[in-house]
């Protein structure tokens, strides 16, 4: 009886330790995506304003 009962609370430590590791993967995951979605929108930014002349590099030729 008592192996039985232990290798349960066993399992449940193993499975909260799996749970956390998920819960922390996601989080890194999260992060780069955010990441890449910032760079994306800065390099947009930047497409915009050579496109447009406006922005970063303004071109005044006089």
């Amino acid at each position: 009886m008592d192996v039985s009962s232990s290798s349960s609370s066993t399992t449940t430590v193993a499975s909260s330790t799996q749970v956390e590791a998920m819960k922390k993967a996601m989080d890194v995951q999260e992060q780069q995506v955010l990441k890449v979605l910032d760079s994306a929108n800065e390099q947009s930014k930047q497409v915009t304003a050579q496109k447009t002349g406006l922005g970063n590099s303004l071109n005044i030729t006089g």
